[in-house]
């Protein structure tokens, strides 16, 4: 990188602008020039009419004043007042850290309202910082690169550009401050959801008449022995080692969250739906409202319930139900959705069954099938070549019919009575042909349930939905944005594992991965609308190249003049904030300091 100079005449006034400028070689050999930072102009000895001066922050006064910057290469004139020669040739860059993906972050977070918002809530709270900065700190270092409080701490904080951006020092990454900030937290959670249903109504007009309602599991590190709801349970993660909460997240049709509450890990999912629809009636009021939901999470009980109180759902049935409606759905007719995929429709006993068969997902099921038929068979086959004793055989098949799931259904295997001899006569297995072609002809095939029988039961706005099978399933389909906000909180918000040994800081571990949640179903609504086919993540990393860096100038009477400034967008940068109607902001204040510098050149 070096420095260059361009003199423009303006009203025949000499004008110097100066910025930092890279070589790059491409690819055929040849070497492009691209301008990094602009400076801008710096004066030269003149008139003094238009000479030009900027606000610099003097840190040994820790005030303001404004100060005319004039190069060494020419005299400082002596009706300068408040001027400063600058040693051009000796500048250095240093701190080169992360500007654009943190620039957004705080600009969805200030859409949101989560800075008035925190900052209303925590302002009791005696700190040298502002909470609410702190907070703000914690939720975008989740939606960017998330890490635990100990490494923004250490690390992310100082490769960031939040000390600009928030107009903080490194004092607010402090490790105690960060932990102390969770401890301020959860006696604000309903107020959240509450603010952030208001913000998706005014942002995006969005509907709570549908509701997606779901259930994952997030496990520990340790053995959480201050941690009541830290309990060994069914384990989403496949981590069944390991001691976990459960958590219910709840989302609008379109994926934005407006609650979700956090469980002891043995909680069966039977048991959360009664008392989270009354957490939703209480925080956002009674209404009618469509509940989607995976099956296994309703009960018998509860369904009936809803029923009664003139709640609607729209739920996925256990399989195991289809022999008991096989026969009247096979008189009923097929409706296209679309190509490989049909419903039907089937009213039985006040309430209606939607059966859906996927051909890709068949192909899927029969392949799977094949493969644990296959590996059962040839592990059977291995067992009756070597005839090993009764016990161990007992074991062995235990296991293979275990590894197999349903599949094992499909091969009836004899063993031996006890204290009879185990030959390959006595040790053998069949094919179940009954229970082989039932397997093929529900490949493929889901059933669902819901109580939308009547236009009248249904929402405003959703009365046509009632009895319209390919509505009904395109509705039940939308269950996959609490998938992907499961997937958003685990992957990409490294909401596990959890390290957090006390259960108020686990809370609030999980209430920070639900705000960079909230940022990112933001960036992501706004995205479906200005740059549809793009990802959050692929637009923070793309934003993550425009980097902030010190500009640091010796000045001839021995202090430094640092000017902190992000680097030039390139073209693509330039589309993408154009498509999402964002402009950069303009570069901060110039500080100017005695003394050394800290660290080295960039």
């Amino acid at each position: 990188m070096f420095l260059r100079s361009i003199k423009r005449k303006k009203s025949g006034k000499e004008h110097r602008y100066f910025s930092v400028v890279e070589n790059r070689r491409l690819a055929d050999g040849r070497t492009m020039q691209r301008q990094v930072v602009y400076l801008g102009e710096i004066n030269d000895s003149q008139q003094a009419a238009w000479r030009k001066s900027l606000e610099v922050f003097d840190e040994d006064r820790r005030a303001y004043r404004p100060l005319s910057l004039f190069p060494d290469d020419r005299l400082l004139p002596p009706d300068a007042v408040d001027a400063v020669s600058v040693q051009l040739s000796q500048m250095q860059l240093r701190r080169p850290r992360a500007f654009g993906d943190c620039w957004l972050g705080c600009l969805l977070w200030e859409e949101l309202g989560l800075g008035r918002f925190w900052a209303r809530r925590l302002a009791d709270d005696e700190g040298d910082v502002p909470w609410e900065k702190v907070l703000a700190i914690l939720a975008i270092n989740r939606l960017i690169d998330p890490g635990s409080e100990f490494r923004v701490h250490r690390q992310w904080f100082g490769n960031s550009a939040m000390d600009e951006l928030l107009g903080v020092d490194e004092a607010a990454a402090g490790k105690d401050r960060l932990y102390r900030c969770l401890d301020l937290l959860l006696a604000h959670k309903d107020e959240l959801c509450r603010l952030l249903a208001e913000r998706w109504k005014t942002l995006f007009d969005a509907s709570f008449d549908v509701l997606l309602y779901d259930l994952t599991s997030t496990y520990f590190e340790g053995e959480c022995g201050q941690i009541p709801k830290a309990k060994h349970g069914y384990s989403r993660d496949r981590r069944g080692d390991c001691r976990q909460v459960v958590v219910a997240l709840v989302v609008t049709i379109d994926g934005l969250p407006l609650g979700y509450e956090v469980l002891p890990g043995n909680t069966s999912d039977k048991t959360t739906l009664k008392a989270f629809l009354e957490k939703v009636e209480r925080l956002h009021g009674k209404a009618r409202r469509v509940w989607v939901m995976d099956r296994g999470i309703p009960t018998e009980a509860t369904l009936k319930q809803m029923r009664d109180q003139g709640m609607a759902y729209l739920v996925g049935t256990p399989r195991a139900l289809l022999p008991k409606l096989e026969q009247k759905l096979l008189e009923l007719p097929w409706q296209q959705v679309h190509e490989g995929m049909a419903v039907k429709l089937l009213k039985h006993e006040g309430e209606m069954y939607v059966l859906a068969h996927s051909d890709q997902r068949d192909k899927k099921e029969r392949a799977m099938r094949r493969r644990r038929f296959k590996a059962l068979a040839r592990g059977l086959h291995a067992l009756r070549k070597r005839l090993p004793k009764r016990d161990t055989l007992l074991k062995r098949v235990a296991v293979l019919q275990s590894k197999a799931g349903a599949v094992a259904r499909m091969i009836r295997v004899h063993l031996p009575p006890q204290g009879k001899a185990i030959t390959p006569k006595s040790f053998h297995y069949e094919l179940n042909i009954e229970a082989y072609r039932d397997a093929g002809v529900r490949h493929g095939s889901y059933l669902l349930r819901t109580n939308l029988n009547d236009p009248q039961a249904a929402p405003a706005g959703l009365e046509t939905i009632s009895g319209n099978a390919p509505q009904l399933w395109t509705m039940y389909m939308q269950l996959v944005g609490v998938e992907a906000a499961f997937r958003s909180l685990k992957s990409e918000l490294g909401i596990r594992p959890i390290y957090h040994r006390i259960e108020p800081r686990v809370e609030a571990h999980i209430l920070v991965a639900f705000l960079g949640y909230s940022l990112t179903a933001l960036l992501r609504k706004k995205l479906s609308s200005h740059a549809p086919g793009l990802t959050p993540a692929a637009v923070l990393e793309a934003l993550s190249e425009i980097r902030m860096v010190d500009v640091c100038i010796p000045t001839t009477d021995g202090r430094w003049l640092i000017m902190p400034r992000h680097t030039e967008p390139e073209p693509r940068h330039e589309m993408l904030l154009q498509r999402l109607g964002l402009t950069l902001p303009p570069q901060p204040a110039p500080r100017i300091r005695s003394g050394q510098l800290i660290g080295t050149p960039a």
